[in-house]
């Protein structure tokens, strides 16, 4: 992207590289609203269109191919996030959806779970993991009608081309609830900085073009309620991976940072770089129930299937026997990545929640574990068996 210049020749990206001066400087420009003729008007910094608008002009495969062009551009070089108003123009559909996520929220809570927050404390939002497929489930006449809405796939085929992949996670913040930190979001949004640190600069600007975040509004949404908190143009930053958890960033943020209302079947997309972070609900009655869409590229995967879990239960023993020989840490880390799952997702968070971090140990994780502590064969089955059970998503 060629907006994402800061640091992107540098061979690794440290922490100490960044710096907040830089980083304000970026995040200064004023979005253009000239530069995007689709748009119906600039409100703090954000893009927002029209749905109707836009709808007409797709209607023609011309058509389709410059507003997708100028969504990709908004999400890219632009501010990083477009508000679509009227995303869903029938707030039945909307409204029958909610009725199947008030549901699962009341029969989870019902059995004792509490969904954990990846930047929040567990509990104290109301959570749904994996709501794509539980809605599926559960009433799949209301969900063909919700993921049949075109304005959903346009903006996820504008950023991701087609083949892409949708998952869904519900988020209900209640009067008092506090506002998660900011942040940036899937891939690399979700490790350590010692982890980011080891990724090479130009992965730091691959990662968001992998993903494309979204919400849509399954209530009104009045600033008071606590809608999502954005730094337009934030995504520009190259280091941000490594910057959102340092304190003077976030300080930048809670002095810079806008909030949109949005009303009930609007929705917001934003490139996964960009800074944000649900507010702080400080009204006196507004649940703010949004549908968290994270689309991923088709790209995303390896082209042959790979049972890695009898892999690894095949090849332990041999790396403990070249353990004991002698072999060096090094090759034998070499040998553990050519053979188990070196990342933890996709799984199943109501299972496999992230303990002390954002991710749940992943299949390499656990085999190195194993080597360290001399496990006996018998037990790496036996984890390796509820390592894949964790991320079944039946029962």
């Amino acid at each position: 992207m060629t907006a994402m210049t800061n640091g992107a020749h540098a061979t690794r990206l440290r922490e100490a590289d960044c710096d907040v001066d830089d980083f304000a400087t970026i995040v200064s420009v004023t979005t253009d609203l000239a530069g995007y003729p689709h748009a119906d008007h600039v409100e703090q910094g954000v893009l927002v269109y029209d749905s109707a608008s836009l709808r007409t002009a797709v209607a023609t495969p011309g058509g389709a191919e410059e507003v997708e062009g100028e969504l990709a551009r908004a999400l890219s070089d632009g501010p990083g996030i477009v508000v679509l108003k009227g995303a869903f123009p029938d707030a039945s559909v909307v409204d029958r959806v909610t009725a199947v996520f008030d549901a699962i929220i009341e029969d989870e809570r019902a059995a004792g779970t509490a969904p954990g927050d990846h930047f929040a404390k567990p509990g104290a939002n109301s959570r749904v993991w994996n709501a794509l497929e539980k809605v599926a489930l559960r009433d799949p006449d209301a969900f063909v009608d919700y993921y049949a809405n075109d304005v959903l796939a346009l903006i996820s085929s504008a950023w991701l081309g087609p083949g892409y992949q949708v998952t869904s996670q519900v988020n209900v913040v209640r009067p008092g609830g506090v506002a998660q930190e900011p942040h940036r979001d899937y891939h690399l949004g979700f490790l350590s900085n010692e982890v980011v640190e080891r990724y090479p600069a130009h992965v730091h600007v691959l990662s968001p073009v992998l993903t494309l975040q979204g919400a849509v509004a399954h209530s009104d949404m009045p600033v008071e309620s606590g809608p999502t908190m954005y730094l337009p143009h934030s995504h520009k930053y190259v280091p941000g991976y490594l910057a959102w958890r340092l304190p003077e960033f976030k300080q930048y943020f809670a002095e810079h940072h806008v909030q949109l209302p949005l009303a009930k079947g609007d929705a917001a997309f934003f490139n996964p770089a960009l800074f944000h972070g649900a507010g702080t609900n400080v009204s006196a009655d507004v649940q703010r129930m949004a549908n968290l869409l994270q689309v991923s590229s088709g790209f995303g995967r390896a082209m042959e299937s790979v049972d890695r879990g009898r892999m690894s239960a095949a090849v332990y023993p041999v790396l403990a026997a070249r353990r004991a020989a002698g072999a060096s840490a090094e090759d034998l880390a070499h040998a553990i990545a050519a053979t188990a799952e070196g990342y933890p997702f996709p799984t199943n968070l109501d299972r496999d929640q992230p303990i002390g971090g954002l991710t749940p140990l992943s299949q390499a994780e656990l085999l190195q574990q194993a080597l360290d502590e001399g496990w006996p064969p018998s037990r790496v089955d036996e984890a390796l068996d509820a390592y894949a059970d964790r991320r079944r998503t039946d029962g």
